[in-house]
């Protein structure tokens, strides 16, 4: 493990590390807050997340006099701020003073770096760049990323469970939004941190990034996999796949029997169809992972004018 510890430590990808160290304890405190309020929710209901939230004002301090237990933001907010600000202006300094930043040579079109990553919050993009064509990875997919985050508070239009952390409430929207975040856009900057070496091969933690090492693996459209070998075939073969996946999910969606269901009722035939098309779209991306990572599938369907 010594070639992960060495990338791991360099200057340029140790932010990234404490980034989702940080955004795991984030995520681990929220998620013991929302347990605890959907316990009060089921015991007392908004009044007593409501009672909870407030708690008692100060003792002998202005805020006694203010209904619901609340206090003035001055000094007891902005206090508390001004104290982390200068927590996080001390750390950024100390932080400056013991690693280094990570500077290199100057621009030199006779030796381009290898590997040639993008800053760490596009890393994600230039990941999918490997799984599928520049125009899905580069124009469609983000702005499903942007359509689905728009649409998620009109997916779950819950008008209660506003201004609290809860899970029981809003797990619909919760789900969408912790599965993309969670679940697809941190792991790949992940892996283009620290699992893309030279030529943006594959590097395992204990491999050494190693430039003459081939990383290029002989790929084939699922078709072919299957068995399908004849253009016009497999084209036909891959579109079919494609309709199956997107198709059969939206049949079971608005089947008889989840037409009875009360998630259905309450939420309309339209926003279960968006929902269903934004889980199947976001799945993709984890199954072409994998489909790539393990079997060598380049492209589940291939045809003259697009690929995917």
């Amino acid at each position: 493990m010594s070639p992960f510890v060495a990338i791991l430590g360099k200057p340029d990808n140790l932010p990234i590390a404490l980034m989702v160290v940080g955004f795991a304890g984030l995520l681990g405190r929220w998620w013991w807050v929302a347990r605890r309020t959907d316990r009060l929710l089921t015991e007392g209901g908004e009044e007593a997340v409501a009672r909870w939230m407030a708690g008692p004002p100060p003792p002998g301090g202005p805020g006694e006099d203010l209904p619901g237990g609340k206090v003035h933001t001055w000094p007891y907010l902005l206090r508390v701020e001004l104290l982390g600000a200068l927590a996080v202006m001390a750390f950024l300094g100390v932080w400056s003073i013991v690693v280094d930043a990570p500077l290199e040579q100057l621009a030199d079109p006779g030796r381009t770096p290898n590997p040639s990553k993008a800053p760490w919050y596009f890393l994600g993009l230039q990941e999918m760049l490997v799984y599928f064509d520049p125009w899905i990875a580069g124009v469609m997919l983000p702005l499903l990323i942007i359509f689905g985050l728009c649409a998620i508070p009109y997916l779950d239009p819950n008008p209660g469970a506003v201004g609290y952390y809860c899970w029981r409430p809003r797990r619909l929207a919760l789900s969408l939004f912790l599965f993309g975040l969670c679940g697809l856009w941190l792991p790949l900057i992940v892996v283009g941190t620290f699992f893309r070496g030279p030529g943006w091969g594959w590097s395992w933690p204990w491999q050494a990034w190693d430039a003459t090492r081939v990383a290029e693996h002989a790929t084939r459209d699922l078709p072919a996999l299957l068995g399908v070998g004849a253009p016009g075939a497999a084209t036909a073969v891959g579109a079919a796949i494609l309709l199956g996946y997107f198709g059969v999910p939206l049949l079971l969606a608005h089947s008889a029997r989840a037409r009875r269901h009360p998630w259905y009722r309450r939420l309309g035939a339209g926003r279960v169809t968006t929902g269903v098309l934004l889980l199947t779209a976001m799945a993709g991306l984890p199954i072409k992972m994998a489909l790539r990572l393990l079997l060598d599938v380049k492209y589940v369907m291939a045809s003259a004018w697009f690929n995917v």
